[in-house]
């Protein structure tokens, strides 16, 4: 009797054994990518301007993807702005890249080769538009600059695409009233101090390092752009509901707003891919994005801005599956 009590006993511990070794199997298997590739490979990642936010950021984003992500090489490549990183993406020469999300909605509209490919990861932070005139200039409002030579950004960039709807909305003709200088933020600080040029506007973070740079060595100014003009930007309609009203804070360019705050207009950017990127690469490198917030931001300001709770909405792209399979990894 008692041997085979003693058989049972033995049996039930050894059925116990293999059942918790099955149980720490399966939740080995699901904690750990056994058998699953770190992402490899090269990349493209089309930035901006020399001087611009998009590339000082892509900059400091490749070191920590150089970390995450050891097997994978990230190529940055300079653009000339939104409207030409959007292009490159969607047809295949880059694989990521950033953008606002009007100038998105514009490549969508008309649909661009490549438009219903693209997917969006990562919600960054947004632009604020900023008309930049010297300090003793008077030009007050944008209809002011009826017959000025005006820096309104390279035709690839979304400075351009928002700086003629910004003058369209404001009554002018952006080609026939103005004199239309195509140049980028890398040349139109200089061209403004020489007297080349008697404005320019800039989309981007704050503070973009040139326009900070220039209010150092040269008495600017920052034209309001208020509640009427973009009421009248907004009602073109289609992608211009994706401009808002916003304010440049007293300090972010001490010495040129002399403590006063600015009304604008400001668009959110995206971090861009299409649907031929891998889901494990999207996952890790908007990972990568997320983690090197904090760190980014001490550098580039704008970075600081990112913020998880909002970054899942990439309107009007669709959310990239590998962007989602991330998003629900660090759902609450």
């Amino acid at each position: 009797m008692l041997q085979a009590l003693s058989r049972i006993g033995r049996r039930r511990t050894l059925q116990a054994c293999a059942a918790l070794v099955v149980v720490l199997g399966l939740l080995l298997w699901w904690l750990l990518p056994l058998g699953k590739p770190a992402p490899s490979g090269t990349l493209t990642f089309s930035t901006g301007v020399r001087s611009g936010v998009y590339q000082r950021y892509g900059e400091r984003l490749r070191g920590d993807l150089a970390k995450d992500l050891p097997k994978v090489s990230i190529q940055l490549q300079t653009s000339e702005g939104s409207q030409q990183n959007i292009a490159r993406v969607a047809t295949g020469r880059a694989d990521f890249t950033i953008a606002t999300t009007d100038a998105l909605a514009t490549y969508l509209r008309n649909g661009g080769p490549g438009a219903d490919r693209l997917r969006g990861c990562v919600r960054l932070y947004d632009d604020y538009i900023q008309l930049v005139v010297p300090r003793n200039s008077e030009v007050r409002k944008v209809a002011d600059l009826l017959g000025k030579r005006v820096g309104v950004g390279q035709p690839g960039s979304g400075v351009r695409l928002v700086a003629d709807r910004l003058m369209t909305a404001a009554g002018l003709d952006p080609t026939d009233d103005v004199k239309p200088v195509p140049n980028g933020i890398d040349t139109m600080p200089k061209e403004l101090e020489n007297g080349r040029i008697d404005a320019f506007f800039w989309s981007g973070g704050l503070p973009t390092s040139a326009v900070q740079e220039l209010s150092d060595r040269f008495a600017i100014r920052l034209v309001p752009l208020e509640a009427p003009l973009i009421k009248e930007l907004q009602a073109a309609g289609g992608s211009a509901r994706y401009y808002r009203s916003a304010v440049m804070p007293a300090d972010a360019y001490r010495s040129a707003q002399q403590g006063q705050a600015v009304p604008t207009v400001a668009v959110a950017n995206v971090l861009v891919t299409t649907d031929r990127t891998d889901p494990a690469m999207t996952e890790a490198f908007t990972r990568t994005v997320i983690d090197s917030r904090d760190r980014i931001g001490r550098e580039v300001h704008a970075a600081q801005l990112v913020d998880l709770r909002t970054a899942i909405y990439t309107d009007p792209l669709p959310l990239h599956e590998g962007a989602r399979r991330y998003y629900r990894s660090v759902k609450p």
